[in-house]
Order: structure tokens, then sequence, then C-alpha cells
């Protein structure tokens, strides 16, 4: 079979593992739990080792959840719309946008609970919820996007779990083995079967992009729906989610060639993935700057005093952040992808490091400098107390989310091929009769 001919050449991937492998796997284990001693400090002395204070009550924490729910929700949306228009050049990329989008899902979350300074209470949130706030809006629908990728990243693998348990030369522990045939939940690619499991597919594929896009929306409501400078604005749904997309579409891009050269994987993730995920990117790119344009234009020209005070501390305290986010960050790759000539791999990912970058500076944007201009200033405060800089604290839980997200990743490549075999050696023109 052709399936097993392509595992043959994937099966080394999951059968060995390299001591280059183990030293990258070391280094973003010890930034995991390096992140780990951060949130002990924290829960130790209290929220005074961060530098969030009375008027900035959030800080990097918020900055680094915004950031990766939006790279979930986009791995979701980039995910289930090439399956849904059945692209063929989709294939080899899908299982690194599946998984992008659940290990960010379960990172994200967990920078709120770091902003809780009462853990102890918080399963007062699911006994006693107020459905009158936006965070409770944010916690359903949290929740239901987490069931429902889950359930797509499953029903993704399923085939290839009922692969890898066939395929007897593979070698591995007999416990490995017995794990994929429980999880292949007795799949043994009868036409019956296949029927169901594309239908499901398909379902599953639309619900997650309206439950990305809702989710992301009620995201932006929580920010929207308040009175602080810089925040109560009509614009933010549409705007968070297309930001989403942006820096998810630069982080797919990263992952592919992480994984095309740590697995030489150059003869199915060709340039030809890296142009088309680079031209969504430069699509993007082109709405996020002018949402963001918008944005600003409005808040200046309104005159509202809070708004203008807003805009000048972004023009001033915060004027590198602004640039690199607002001018770096999209004209550099609309240049790269918009001039075919600039269009290599090495380029694309470039634009997609500096997009990412620039994505998650402008969180930092949309978050500290509005708490430090809050309609009603505390009087007779602290200089120190006003103004936000992160600590170390923070930083070592940040880079411990970043180590935690590159473990998952990793494992999740030991466990199944990061290249979906069945994908591979599916049929799409027979799928419009399963429609």
């Amino acid at each position: 079979m052709e399936d097993k001919s392509i595992l043959k050449e994937f099966a080394p991937q999951i059968e060995k593992t390299s001591i280059k492998w183990w030293v990258f796997f070391l280094i973003f284990f010890g930034m995991a739990w390096f992140g780990v001693y951060g949130l002990y400090t924290q829960i130790a002395d209290g929220h005074i080792v961060t530098g969030m204070r009375d008027n900035v009550v959030w800080g990097v924490y918020i900055v680094n959840f915004i950031f990766f729910m939006g790279i979930s929700y986009a791995g979701a949306l980039i995910s289930g719309v090439l399956h849904l228009f059945k692209t063929e050049w989709r294939k080899p990329i899908m299982r690194i946008s599946e998984i992008l989008t659940v290990v960010s899902l379960l990172i994200g979350p967990t920078f709120i609970l770091f902003c809780i300074g009462r853990l102890d209470r918080l399963h007062f949130l699911m006994l006693h919820p107020r459905i009158q706030s936006p965070i409770t809006w944010d916690v359903i629908a949290i929740s239901t996007d987490i069931v429902g990728c889950f359930i797509f990243l499953y029903l993704s693998f399923i085939q290839d779990f009922a692969i890898l348990r066939d395929y007897k030369e593979l070698k591995l522990p007999n416990w490995r083995k017995k794990l994929y045939k429980t999880l292949a939940l007795g799949y043994v690619n009868t036409p019956a079967q296949e029927k169901n499991i594309r239908r499901v597919k398909n379902v599953m594929a639309a619900m997650i992009i309206a439950i990305a896009v809702i989710v992301y929306s009620v995201l932006a409501w929580i920010f929207g729906v308040t009175l602080q400078p810089g925040w109560h604005s009509t614009i933010f749904g549409p705007y968070f989610v297309i930001a989403a997309v942006y820096s998810g579409s630069g982080i797919l891009i990263i992952l592919m060639y992480i994984f095309r050269k740590a697995y030489h994987l150059e003869n199915y993730i060709t340039k030809k993935h890296f142009v088309n995920i680079g031209i969504i990117m430069l699509i993007i790119a082109a709405f996020y700057g002018y949402f963001t344009f918008s944005d600003y234009l409005t808040k200046w020209y309104g005159s509202v005093k809070a708004d203008k005070v807003l805009i000048d501390k972004l023009f001033t305290d915060f004027y590198w952040f602004f640039i690199l986010s607002n001018y770096v960050g999209v004209l550099i790759p609309l240049i790269i992808m918009g001039i075919p000539k600039f269009r290599t791999i090495n380029s694309i990912t470039f634009a997609a490091v500096i997009a990412v970058l620039g994505l998650w500076l402008n969180r930092y944007l949309i978050i500290v400098p509005t708490l430090e201009t809050p309609y009603l200033p505390i009087q007779d405060t602290r200089e120190a107390w006003i103004h936000y800089s992160p600590t170390w604290v923070e930083g070592a839980l940040t880079f411990g989310g970043i180590g935690l997200f590159a473990c998952l990743f990793m494992l999740a490549s030991k466990f199944v091929p990061i290249v979906s075999i069945s994908e591979l050696t599916e049929e799409d023109p027979q799928e419009e009769k399963y429609m």
C-alpha cells in the first residue's frame, strides 16, 4: 500500500531520537522549569514580585494570553478552511496547523491564572458565574473551543493511528503499539468508516472556524465593552480576528521551516507551501495595517482628551515599540511577499518572524499604555506604581510558556509523523460524493 511506503520513510522520525533532539528538548524543558521557579516565587512572595500595580493590573501575562490564543485561533481557521476547500497543497502542513491550534490553546489560558492573586478562589468562577461579565463569556468560549479543537485533532489522528498499528516493521515498545491500537478505535479503512470520518471532519472543520471567530471576538469584547481609553472601540472584534490570523500564519511558517530542516521534509514541505502561506500573510497584513490605521486615526481625530493623552504616550514613551509594531511589523512582510523575486524560503521565514514579533508588541501596546492612562488616575502615588516594567518573574513565566510550547510540539512529532500520512494518501476527488 502507498501509505506503508510513505510510513517507511517517516518511521525513523518516531522510532529514533537523536542526541540533537534531546539537547533541544532539554533546553526547552529547562525553560519550562525556569517558569515553574518563577511561579513558585510569585506564589510565595505575592504579586509584588511582578511589575503589576494598582494602575497596571495587567501586564505581560495578558499580552501572552492574547498572543497564544490568537495563534491558536489562526491555526483553527487555517486548518479548517484548507480542509473544507480541499486544497491539494494543504496535505503536508495540515498536521502542523492542527497541533499548533491545540498546543497554543492549552498554554494561552494558563497565563490568566498567573494574574490571579487568589487561585484558591478560582472554582467560584465555575460555581457562581455572572453571565453579565465578559470574563464569564470568555471562559465558556475557550472551554468550548478546547473541546472542539481536541475532537478535530483526534479525528485527524485516527487514520494515522490505524496505519501505525498495522505497520509490523515499526520498531517501537509494545506499550506504544497497544496505545495506537486503542486510539485507532477499530478503524480498518472500510468505505463506510472512511465516509463517516470524512463527514465528521468536514462538520468539525466548519464548527471550529465558527468557534474561532466567535471566541476571539469575545476576547476582544472584554476590552471593547470597557470605558478605558483606547479600548472602547467597535472595531476590536474584527481587528483581533485579523491580527490572530496574521500572527498565526507567521508562526505556521516558522514551524514549517523548523520541521522541514529538522526532519528533512524538503520533498513534502516545498517552496510552494511557504509562498502560499506567505500570500495569506500578505493579504492579512494589508487588512491588519488598515484596521490599525483606522483605530489610531479615529482616536487621534476624535479629540477625546483621554485618547489624546494615550496617543501622545504612544509616540513618546512607547515610540520604538509603536514603530516596530505598526510599521516594521507590517511593511517588511508586505514588501517581501509583495515582490515576487524576494519570495525565497529564508526571506519568507524572516518576514514571518518580523510579523510575529510585531504582533506581540502590538498586544503590549494595547494593554500597557491604556492601563497607564486611566480616566480616574490614583492621586499621590509613587511614580513607579503608575508605570509598568516587567520583572524577571514575568520574563521567567513567559520563557516557560515558550519552552512548554516547544516541548509539547516536539513530543507530538515523536508520537505521530509531523506530516499526516492519511492526508498524503487520500484521494480528494472522491470527497465530493461524501459531502
